[in-house]
C-alpha cells in the first residue's frame, strides 16, 4: 500500500524555511532564504505519492529543494499511530546538515565494523559489494523480521523472495555483525511452523525449508517458466530442491562456532536443527541391495537437471550435495545433543517430541547415505555418468555466450537433462562449505577414503562441464580451486566481482543486484583465501598463496573481540587484537598454535617461508 500524503494545512508550520536559493559565491550561496514565489501541491496518485513544486527562478540562480521524510509502519515498535508518527518525526527533524552529519557518522561505524584494505579495482569492487550487503543487512534490520533476499532491495527479480543465498551471506556477517546473523536465524525460526506444515503436506516428517520463501514463510516457487529464447512455457521443478534445509542447518552451526551464542543454539537454534535433521531421517530409504540409505527425487544446485531424460516424473536420486549435507545435519543435531545441558535438552525433546529412537536412526543414516561415484569422482547424482557427452566447442563456436545452456537446448528442441553439463557449481558445492579436512572426515563418516587425488579429479572434472550460469557458479570454483592450491583461481574470483559492475549475466543486473555472490566475494578474502575456520574455541588459518592478491587486510569480530585486525604480506600473517578483558585469542596455524592476548599482536612467519626478523 503507498503511504499517504499528508494535507499541508494538516503539517505544523515548519520551524525552518523549505528552501534554499543558491546565489553565486560572491553574493552569499547557500543562504536559506524564504520563497514566496513557490506553489507547492500534494497528491495520491495510482502506485505513487507526489509531491509538486512550482519555482520562478532567475537566470543565474538556482534553488534547492530540502526534503525530509520520516516512514513508519504498523510494525515498527513503540507508536501508536504510524500516520501521526511520521508526522511528527518529519516536523521536528532536524536541518539537513545535521541529519546529513548523522548520516555519515552512521556509515562510518559500519565501515569501521568491516574495514577491509585490498588494493586496486578488486578492492574498489569489494567496498561496492560491501555497500550493498549493508543497504541491505545491518544493524538497522536486526530488530526487523526481514531474511535474506536474492536481489537485495535493489529490483524486482524474484519478487523479494528468500532462497538459499544466506549460506554466502551469514559466514560474513558472523564476524562482523553477529547480533544481524543471528536476527536471520530467528527469521527462519519464525517460519518453522510453515516449514513443518510443508513437510505434513508432502508427507515427510517436520521441517521442509521452502526453495522460495514468501513473507510467512510458504512456498513461492513458479511452476512455470518462460525461455525467452523459445518463447515457450515450461514446467519449474525447482521447488524439489530441499537442500535448503541443510543450508539453514549450516548457519546455524557456523553462527554458534564463530559467536558461542549458546543462548540461542541450545534453544531456537537447536529446535531448528533438529527438525531438519527430522526431515533428512525420513527422507531417506534403506536400500537392501546398496546397503545403503537412499534420497531420491530431488534436485541439487545445478538447476540445469531436473529429470532423468524422457522420465515421466521429476526429481533426480542420490544428489551427492544433498546427501553429504543431509548427513552432515544429522551428525551436527547429534553433537548438539551431546553438548547441550540436561534442562534444555530435556525442554527440546518435550517440545518436539523427540524420541530415542530418532537419534539411533539419526545415527544410522548419517554413516550410510549412498554417495554415487563414478570413474574415480563424486558423481553429481546416480546416472549422471550415464548421460551424454556435450560437444562444448560446437556450442560456444554457435554462441557467443552459452552460460544459459539450458535455454539455448530447449530452444533447438533439446534437453539440458540429456547431458553431461551444469549450470553451476554442485558436487563442487562441498568444497566451499567444508574445509579439505572437515569434507574429507565426513565423506570417511560415510564410508569413503577422499583423498587429494580423488578431489583433484571430481574438480577438473566438473570444471569441464560447467558453463557457469549462476553468478555464484564463478565465486565457487574460484574458492574452491584456493582452498585446492590450484591455478586458475583469479579468473574465476574476476568474474564473481565483475558479476554485476559488468552484468556478466547478460541483463539481470537490472533487475536486481545478485545479493549472495556480492558477499561471497567478501567472504572470499576473508575466509576463503586465509582458510579461516571458527572452530573448538580457536581461529584456524591455513592461508592461501594467490599472487594476484598477495597483500590484503581487514577487522573482524570473534567471541566478543571486537576490531581484530589481520594483515597478510606474502609469507607473513600480522594479527592484532584490541585492547579488552577478554580472553586471549588461540590462533591456530598448520603445525602450530599462537595465543594473542588482548591489546597484543603478533607477526607470524606462514608454513614454506623464511622466517622474517622479530616473527614468529
Amino acid at each position: 500500500m503507498l503511504p499517504e500524503v499528508v494535507p499541508r494545512d494538516r503539517l505544523p508550520r515548519p520551524r525552518r524555511a523549505l528552501f534554499r536559493r543558491g546565489v553565486p559565491a560572491p553574493l552569499g550561496a547557500g543562504a536559506r532564504i524564504s520563497a514566496p514565489t513557490t506553489t507547492f501541491h500534494a497528491a495520491n496518485e495510482e502506485r505513487r505519492a507526489i509531491h509538486r513544486f512550482r519555482l520562478l527562478l532567475q537566470p543565474g540562480r538556482t534553488a534547492t529543494v530540502d526534503k525530509t521524510v520520516a516512514l513508519h509502519t504498523s510494525r515498527d515498535p513503540a507508536i501508536a499511530d504510524p500516520l501521526g508518527a511520521a508526522v511528527h518525526r518529519a516536523t521536528h527533524a532536524p536541518d539537513f546538515e545535521a541529519l546529513a552529519a548523522s548520516h555519515r557518522t552512521a556509515w562510518q561505524h559500519l565501515w569501521n565494523k568491516c574495514e577491509l584494505a585490498v588494493a586496486g579495482e578488486a578492492g574498489d569492487i569489494l567496498r561496492l559489494h560491501l555497500f550493498h550487503l549493508l543497504q541491505t543487512l545491518s544493524p538497522n534490520s536486526a530488530e526487523l523480521d526481514v531474511g535474506v533476499p536474492a536481489r537485495g532491495l535493489h529490483g524486482e527479480a524474484y519478487r523479494g523472495h528468500v532462497f538459499w543465498d544466506e549460506l554466502f551471506v551469514l559466514p560474513y556477517l558472523n564476524l562482523h555483525f553477529p547480533d544481524v546473523a543471528r536476527a536471520l536465524l530467528a527469521y527462519r525460526h519464525r517460519r518453522l511452523g510453515a516449514a513443518r506444515e510443508a513437510a505434513r503436506v508432502h508427507g515427510r516428517a517436520e521441517a521442509m525449508y521452502p526453495w522460495q520463501s514468501g513473507s510467512d514463510g510458504r512456498e513461492e516457487t513458479q511452476e512455470m517458466h518462460l525461455n525467452p529464447r523459445s518463447g515457450r512455457w515450461l514446467p519449474d521443478h525447482s521447488r524439489l530442491q530441499h537442500h535448503v534445509g541443510s543450508a539453514v542447518a549450516y548457519n546455524i552451526w557456523r553462527y554458534w562456532e564463530a559467536t558461542g551464542d549458546a543462548a540461542f543454539v541450545h534453544t531456537k537454534g537447536a529446535e531448528m536443527l533438529v527438525e531438519i535433521a527430522r526431515f533428512w531421517a525420513d527422507s531417506a530409504r534403506y536400500d537392501d541391495g546398496l546397503g545403503r540409505y537412499r534420497i531420491r527425487g530431488v534436485v541439487g544446485p545445478d538447476e540445469y537437471h531436473d529429470a532423468y531424460p524422457d522420465a515421466k516424473e521429476p526429481g533426480l536420486d542420490d544428489n551427492a550435495y544433498t546427501n553429504v549435507t543431509a548427513a552432515w545435519t544429522l551428525a551436527r543435531a547429534l553433537q548438539l545433543l551431546r553438548d547441550m545441558s540436561e534442562p534444555c535438552r530435556r525442554e527440546l525433546t518435550e517440545r518436539t517430541g523427540l524420541a530415542d529412537d530418532d537419534l539411533s536412526r539419526w545415527e544410522d543414516v548419517s554413516r550410510k547415505l549412498y554417495v554415487p561415484f563414478h570413474a574415480g569422482v563424486i558423481s553429481q547424482f546416480e546416472g549422471y555418468a550415464d548421460l551424454a557427452e556435450l560437444d562444448w566447442d560446437r556450442y560456444r563456436a554457435r554462441y557467443p555466450d552459452i552460460r544459459r545452456l539450458d535455454r539455448i537446448l530447449e530452444a533447438e528442441g533439446d534437453s539440458v537433462n540429456r547431458y553431461q553439463a551444469s549450470k553451476q557449481a554442485d558436487a563442487l558445492m562441498l568444497g566451499y562449505l567444508f574445509s579439505p579436512g572437515e569434507l574429507r572426515s565426513l565423506l570417511a563418516r560415510l564410508g569413503h577414503r577422499l583423498d587429494d587425488e580423488t578431489w583433484q579429479r571430481t574438480v577438473d572434472y566438473y570444471l569441464r562441464r560447467t558453463s557457469h550460469g549462476s553468478t555464484l557458479s564463478g565465486l565457487v570454483h574460484g574458492w574452491v580451486l584456493a582452498r585446492a592450491r590450484r591455478a586458475g583461481t583469479w579468473p574465476f574470483a574476476q568474474e564473481a566481482l565483475k558479476g554485476d559492475v559488468a552484468d556478466v549475466q547478460g541483463g539481470t543486473t537490472g533487475e536486481g543486484i545478485h545479493l549472495g555472490a556480492m558477499a561471497g566475494t567478501l567472504d572470499l578474502v576473508q575466509r576463503g583465501l586465509t582458510g579461516m575456520e571458527t572452530r573448538g574455541g580457536a581461529l584456524w588459518l591455513d592461508p592461501v598463496p594467490l599472487p594476484e592478491l598477495s597483500e590484503y587486510g581487514f577487522t573482524l569480530h570473534y567471541r566478543g573481540h571486537w576490531g581484530v585486525r589481520l594483515q597478510m604480506r606474502p609469507g607473513r600473517l600480522h594479527i592484532a587484537v584490541p585492547a579488552s578483558d577478554r580472553a586471549p585469542i588461540e590462533i591456530e596455524l598448520p603445525g602450530r598454535t599462537v595465543s594473542v592476548a588482548p591489546g597484543e599482536s603478533c607477526e607470524l612467519t606462514l608454513p614454506g617461508h623464511p622466517p622474517q626478523s622479530g616473527a614468529r
